[in-house]
């Protein structure tokens, strides 16, 4: 007897729909086609002892199981649960007429319990394009697939609750999430806030900016001024998230398998910090079985990159396309994947080897050659991506002991969201760019024109600092958003010291002792 399933691939961020047939015929053997991965290969044991733990009987026949389409790869434990639940009709054991109603996927344990699988947001977003009743899968992935609504979702236990729902003696009740009303009760909670952070309203300062347009931001300071401590609190000043970049986010999460058991909408944006020792394939993605990297994990949210010049140069240079696309295109001889990058880059480092260059009390050890060379680990095509660069300084003592707290993190974001909002309305009609930092030279000259005064600011700080041309564009662009906080329609002179101040590692005195 043969019969059909539905199942799901992953495809990058995606889901495509996969038909799992069954076919029993006289003969003693297991054959898997449709380009099987070793996990899906291995599922035969898996089965076996499910079936047998459930009370039935496993068939002592040829079966084969094809999974079509055959030339898209098939990869995970996944497609345990259906693959037994098409054993167990083709050999007669159990009514196939409702199979066509659910898209089913779960791994098995060798009891027949079922095991939590990842990238059921995007399957269960495919169900419901396709106009499929329903999914059945792990109860761990139950209120994750719930997110998607007008769909029936069922989380099972185990082989055996499921064939008992088939089999119509059970009528257990869909899983339900309101997904706006969670979504807008988890909005906005953080365990950490500015107000905690002693001094430092430079930097304070500076995140703000680089938060109102997107900007990417370089830290430089000596041990222990609060490079770390300061860039954790960003995600509290971001604009929140929309409900469709929550969703964009969780799917991101679900199929690198990074959502906690019982997840449902991610509504805070990811804050990502890899190590230094990072390898290019774990930022970027891809890899044998290709999931997403730290790149696309920082999606909508912040990639934070602590001591940057102990990166790996090759890890480094990684990052200047995904920068500027906001995505990353992974080519390998067997497959090709997409997937997307749009995140703020906040990356911190020392001055020097030592980490005490310019520091107001301790005295640097290093040469001027070793200052340079440390610099240098940092190319400038990426340094160039980076629109904000500020130095930062130890807090004095008398401000760590003070009792004031500082500005809160839901007061500057209530500034930074004013300031986006002006942006939302400026570039309304070009849907690719969101933010100042996402301008390019025709937005910067129709919307980045300073005033006379301040463009002869400009003029004297590239001169007398022996800026690069590259400097330019960056400078007018963190002008653009430092007005939008001012809610100044141009830009002013005010407005250009700022952003001058900004582009510290520009100057061609720096590092000079």
């Amino acid at each position: 007897m043969l019969v059909k399933l539905t199942g799901a691939a992953l495809q990058g961020i995606d889901a495509i729909p996969v038909t799992i047939e069954v076919l029993c015929e006289p003969g003693f053997q297991l054959v898997m086609v449709g380009l099987p991965d070793a996990v899906v290969k291995e599922s035969a044991e898996r089965v076996c002892s499910a079936i047998h733990q459930s009370g039935l009987e496993y068939p002592r026949k040829k079966i084969v199981v094809n999974m079509a389409p055959a030339d898209v790869r098939k990869e995970g434990s996944a497609y345990d649960l259906p693959i037994a639940l098409g054993i167990l009709a083709a050999s007669n054991q159990l009514d196939p007429h409702r199979f066509s109603d659910y898209l089913i996927m779960g791994e098995l344990s060798l009891d027949g319990s079922l095991l939590p699988v990842k990238g059921v947001l995007p399957m269960a977003i495919m169900a419901r394009a396709r106009h499929i009743k329903g999914i059945i899968v792990p109860s761990h992935n139950a209120t994750e697939a719930a997110v998607v609504n007008n769909l029936e979702v069922y989380g099972m236990d185990n082989l055996r609750q499921v064939i008992e729902f088939l089999a119509g003696n059970t009528h257990p009740e869909p899983v339900t999430v309101n997904t706006r009303e969670e979504f807008r009760k988890a909005l906005c909670h953080f365990n950490l806030d500015f107000a905690d952070v002693k001094g430092q309203e430079s930097v304070k300062r500076a995140f703000e900016v680089a938060c109102a347009g997107g900007h990417n931001i370089l830290l430089v300071g000596p041990p222990g001024s609060g490079k770390s401590m300061t860039a954790k609190r960003l995600p509290t000043i971001l604009p929140p998230l929309t409900l469709a970049e929550a969703l964009e986010t969780t799917k991101i999460h679900s199929v690198a398998g990074k959502l906690k058991g019982g997840s449902k909408l991610m509504t805070t944006r990811p804050f990502r910090a890899p190590h230094h020792t990072i390898s290019p394939v774990a930022l970027v993605g891809g890899g044998s079985n290709p999931i997403p990297g730290e790149i696309s994990l920082a999606h909508n949210g912040v990639l934070f990159l602590d001591e940057f010049p102990e990166f790996s140069r090759n890890v480094l240079e990684v990052l200047r396309q995904p920068l500027e696309d906001r995505h990353i295109c992974i080519s390998r001889a067997k497959y090709t994947i997409d997937y997307p990058a749009g995140f703020m880059l906040v990356a911190s480092m020392n001055p020097c080897p030592c980490g005490y260059y310019n520091h107001p009390t301790k005295e640097c050890i290093c040469t001027q050659i070793q200052v340079q060379r440390y610099l240098s680990r940092i190319s400038g095509p990426l340094l160039d991506r980076i629109d904000i660069q500020v130095e930062i300084m130890p807090v004095p003592f008398q401000e760590l002991q003070s009792m004031q707290p500082g500005e809160s993190s839901s007061q500057i974001r209530e500034r930074v969201n004013k300031a986006r909002t002006i942006q939302a309305e400026r570039f309304s009609s070009d849907p690719s760019i969101h933010c100042n930092a996402q301008m390019t030279p025709r937005h910067i000259a129709q919307y980045a024109r300073p005033v006379p005064e301040a463009l002869a600011i400009l003029e004297t700080a590239m001169t007398r600092f022996d800026m690069s041309a590259r400097a330019y564009d960056r400078i007018l662009k963190v002008a653009r958003t430092i007005a939008d906080l001012d809610a100044s329609a141009a830009i002013e002179p005010r407005h250009m010291h700022e952003a001058v101040s900004y582009r510290n590692l520009d100057r061609s005195t720096w590092g000079l002792k």
